[in-house]
């Protein structure tokens, strides 16, 4: 069995429901710019299968695909966003918590600028 289908087939309900909207979301942005699956499928240099495959939230399609959907659909930006360091709440609650209780003033040593 490959990694690939090792990983799929190992995903929580909630990361698979997670695809599936994803899928359904990139299908009604492609509905609502009126762009038949067969010219997406083109312009993200895929076949029709592959991109029906996305839509449908199948958690094989590649990283790659879905990139090359979002550019299509002029979302690209909106993949470098998925795990921001802005809006990692548990991330930032660890760094806060590792910060020091106490500080102290700095010597005329740690000065020397």
């Amino acid at each position: 069995m490959s990694r690939a289908s090792r990983a799929a087939s190992g995903l929580p309900p909630q990361s698979l429901r997670a695809i599936g909207q994803l899928g359904k979301n990139i299908a009604l942005a492609r509905r609502r710019r009126k762009l038949p699956q067969r010219l997406m499928a083109e312009r993200m240099l895929v076949s029709v299968q592959t991109l029906q495959r996305l839509e449908a939230g199948d958690p094989t399609v590649g990283l790659a695909v879905l990139a090359s959907a979002l550019l299509v659909l002029g979302m690209t930006s909106r993949l470098a966003e998925l795990v921001a360091p802005d809006s990692d709440s548990a991330g930032i609650s660890e760094d806060l918590a590792r910060l020091p209780k106490k500080t102290h003033a700095p010597t005329g040593d740690e000065l020397d600028f």
